[in-house]
């Protein structure tokens, strides 16, 4: 800056002005073109519609700028002019809005070069020197501009001195924060980094995690992949690249960027991200153009690879005058994000009217029209090439969209909003029925002493309703929060286009809904065949899978392992597999949980029908065999083995073998109760019985001797002794039992994966296994005993059949415990069934068998004479 200004002001002591003679100042810098249009109060313009690169100068002499420019039109930026001067003729045909004032305005142009944007900057408050009037002063109060962060930087330091207001119509993010704040910025957009978050927003509503960068290699361009790269990582979304294009000064550096472009072009056309996020400005877009068209010449087999290119608000789809018939269909599907507009009612017509023969002071209009027309005028003197002259007739509806669209634009939207404010301020400023008297009996006087800063404050509060019914107002931050669009890009073959609303991302939305996008509506490019593609890393991990790291690669590439057993993943790419609740379990794809199914043995399945049915078979057979005992009680071989302990026994092998009908009943809490007692007390007492019988046996052999004193003891009052004492210490283990650490109904999750096991949980195991431990130690003292009486006569002696039921009890219960342990779920249960029925048969069969041979089979050996009887 202060290289232009410094010299600038030692000049000034050599300038002479008196106010009897013309000011005449040589200015070889005089810029060429320029829209000028008197009024009371004049609005400045500073637009980008020429571009120009200077060759490098060898500062040996001054040169005039009309020698060092090269410029090339970019037409569609003319509509922001247009913007301008409709909004300034609207104003001005308005009786509403300063009523008896006209506004004027002054248009230069930046030609997107620093010292062209500080030679308008000078221009517009005054003639070229700073703080010099010469002749008739122009009365600027406000000036519109400029595109971009770099040429508003450019002329706020300029128009700052002043404290002229400035209303940036670009869409940017100031890199000096406290620097913007002290100037008179004015933003008609919104800040650009509100885009982010729609940015990832957008990417996180596709899926596409795996992306690519390309920037303008600037601060901006910088700071745009520093801000962007963070919040990507933080929603799980990598970078595949990051490509950065170089700004150029001059013409033989444009020139030399060529490879460059090719070179990234290729990068970007070999990876398999498809999702490119472009930043950048005006100039970043036309590089973009021709990057696109350098490498489809090099390589145009890769031109049919589709890319969903998603371009930031300042990257407007335009084209130098010489690129508007290039092919486009590569952009076809693309996203912009687009600062707010809306319909204009009038500027379409307004368009459709512009003449270059009725130019009225407007310095643009017939390069414009002689460069995207291709025809000279009559007069012209340029070197341009053209088939014909320029009538007039020629319409701006016929160019390609590249090249210019009807419909406006969203910055010169944001223009025409500009203009308005600045009328609706000074509107509110002359308000005063006193002062607008004043200025207008005052004349150019009056106007004259109306100075820049004083408007202000009351652009600062302006609020108004535009002409397409929507609120313009400046937040705290001097900033219109319109909010931005997202555009799909339509393209056809002739290179137009149609741009199609899909979405909105604005500040001023309900909270959770400032991001919407409507997929009904996109377009995509014809290789993606109208479906969203896919921009990955790698495929997703489907569910039944978890994603798992790949060493030295970002966190968007990874394996696939399948989740361990016991857990699933219900949705793809999930860090980790997760357990299922305790009543679920995954199924064969581990991609859900499915209830359990209850289990419990039951009548209802084949081995629970089985066992009672096994269970009924062998309580009948004993209810058959009382029968017949009974039948037969007279008998010597009823009689001689005590029948009241027969009867006993065999009344208590009947509840044994109805036992396993409560451990096939639905646990519950009287069930689980009843099961484990029942089972110890009903056992007790059968062995108890087999005890007795065994040492009855014993004692009456041993009674039979001459003067044995064992004779008192035989009797049935021995018999019942040992079974009620038996029976009673079984009783006290179980009371114990119930008392501490009762059985009760339990579910067990864990054995078995899909089910859940019902079933008596025993409380206290240590009493379960006293309860079992006592029962065999009942029966191995019943083995020694009828092991020991094994040699007494044969003649009916129980002692061989109860020393081999007891063989088979014991055997059937030692070989329960690991088998017991060893199993789970329901089929414990059976195990346990299993092992009552087999050790009570055991003890019938062993026992009865013989005497029922005898009874039925052989009545000629149930004789007295056959009990005496020895060998």
């Amino acid at each position: 800056m202060l290289l232009f200004i410094v010299p600038l002001l030692f000049h000034l002591p050599h300038m002479v002005c008196k106010h009897t003679t013309r000011c005449t100042i040589q200015d070889l810098s005089r810029i060429p073109h320029e829209y000028y249009k008197p009024g009371h109060l004049i609005i400045g313009g500073l637009a980008s519609h020429l571009f120009t690169s200077f060759g490098e100068e060898d500062f040996t002499e001054r040169l005039p700028i009309h020698q060092l420019l090269d410029i090339f039109i970019l037409p569609k930026n003319y509509q922001h002019i247009l913007a301008l001067v409709f909004a300034v003729k609207e104003v001005n045909e308005n009786p509403k809005i300063l009523p008896n004032i006209t506004l004027g305005f002054h248009i230069y142009d930046s030609y997107f070069n620093e010292r062209m944007t500080y030679r308008a900057a000078l221009n517009l408050p005054s003639t070229f020197m700073p703080n010099y009037k010469c002749n008739i002063q122009k009365h600027l109060v406000a000036v519109i501009g400029g595109l971009d962060f770099d040429s508003s930087l450019q002329m706020a330091n300029i128009l700052g001195i002043y404290k002229t207001p400035q209303l940036t119509y670009g869409s940017f993010a100031p890199e000096d924060a406290g620097h913007s704040q002290s100037t008179s910025f004015y933003r008609m957009a919104p800040n650009e980094v509100h885009q982010y978050s729609g940015i990832v927003e957008l990417l996180l509503h596709f899926g596409w995690t795996w992306v690519g960068l390309l920037a303008a290699g600037n601060v901006s361009g910088e700071r745009f992949i520093h801000t962007l790269k963070t919040l990507l990582s933080q929603k799980g979304i990598c970078l595949a690249f990051s490509e950065r294009t170089v700004k150029t000064a001059y013409l033989t550096e444009y020139y030399a960027m060529y490879s460059q472009w090719i070179q990234i072009y290729q990068v970007i056309m070999e990876n398999k991200a498809k999702v490119i996020v472009v930043y950048g400005e005006t100039e970043s877009m036309l590089s973009l153009r021709i990057m696109v068209a350098l490498g489809a010449v090099d390589n145009g087999t890769k031109t049919s690879e589709g890319k969903v290119w998603i371009l930031t608000a300042q990257l407007d789809f335009k084209a130098l005058t010489f690129q508007m018939n290039w092919d486009m269909q590569l952009f076809q599907g693309s996203l912009f994000f687009r600062v707010h507009s809306n319909v204009v009612q009038g500027f379409k017509a307004f368009l459709q009217v512009q003449n270059p023969f009725e130019a009225n002071g407007n310095g643009f209009l017939k390069q414009f029209w002689a460069q995207v027309f291709l025809c000279l005028f009559p007069s012209s003197s340029t070197e341009e090439q053209a088939s014909e002259t320029c009538t007039g007739e020629e319409k701006l509806e016929n160019l390609p969209s590249s090249g210019f669209e009807m419909s406006i634009t969203s910055h010169s939207y944001s223009v025409y909003n500009a203009v308005y404010a600045v009328a609706h301020a000074l509107d509110a400023m002359f308000l005063p029925r006193t002062k607008f008297k004043a200025m207008m009996e005052g004349g150019m006087q009056e106007f004259q002493k109306l100075k820049p800063w004083q408007l202000h404050p009351f652009l600062r509060s302006v609020s108004f309703n535009n002409s397409a019914g929507e609120t313009v107002s400046f937040s705290a931050n001097r900033e219109v929060e319109a909010g931005f669009d997202i555009t799909n890009l339509v393209t056809f073959p002739n290179n137009s286009f149609m741009r199609v609303k899909v979405g909105r991302l604005g500040a001023e939305a309900v909270p959770g809904q400032e991001f919407t996008l409507d997929d009904n509506r996109m377009v995509w490019h014809r290789s993606f065949h109208q479906v969203p593609p896919l921009s990955v890393c790698n495929p997703s991990c489907p569910p039944g899978s978890s994603k798992k790291k790949k060493e030295g690669e970002p966190f968007c590439c990874y394996d696939c392992a399948p989740c361990p057993q016991g857990k699933i993943s219900s949705q793809n790419d999930m860090d980790d597999c997760v357990g299922c609740p305790e009543d679920h379990h995954p199924n064969m794809e581990q991609s859900q949980c499915i209830p359990k199914t209850i289990s419990f043995l039951s009548f209802k399945e084949p081995l629970g029908i089985s066992l009672a049915l096994f269970a009924l078979s062998l309580s009948l057979l004993t209810v058959v065999v009382l029968v017949i005992f009974i039948k037969h009680q007279d008998t010597p071989i009823v009689r001689a083995n005590n029948r009241d302990l027969t009867y006993t026994l065999l009344t208590f092998l009947l509840l044994c073998f109805l036992c396993p009908l409560i451990f096939l009943s639905p646990p519950e809490r009287v069930s689980c109760l009843l099961r484990q007692m029942a089972f110890g007390l009903v056992f007790t007492v059968t062995v108890s019985c087999v005890l007795a019988k065994t040492i009855t046996v014993v004692l009456a052999f041993v009674a039979t001797k001459p003067g044995s004193r064992m004779r008192k003891w035989v009797g049935k009052r021995l018999a019942s002794s040992i079974v009620i004492s038996c029976s009673l210490i079984q009783v006290g283990i179980c009371s114990v039992w119930l008392g501490t650490c009762p059985p009760f109904p339990d579910s067990d999750m864990h054995s078995v994966m899909r089910e859940i096991i019902l079933g008596c949980n025993e409380g206290s195991v240590a009493l379960f296994y006293c309860v079992l431990g006592y029962m065999g130690f009942l029966a191995i003292i019943s083995f020694v005993v009828a092991f020991f009486a094994r040699k007494l006569p044969e003649s009916f002696n129980e002692a061989k059949f109860i020393t081999f039921s007891m063989f088979l009890f014991c055997s059937v219960w030692i070989s329960f415990v690991p088998v017991y342990l060893s199993t789970k779920g329901k089929y414990m249960v059976a195990v346990e069934i299993f092992s009552i029925l087999a050790s009570s048969a055991g003890l019938m069969g062993s026992i009865f068998s013989p005497k029922c041979y005898i009874i039925v089979l052989r009545p000629d050996l149930n004789s007295k004479e056959q009990l005496i009887k020895r060998k």
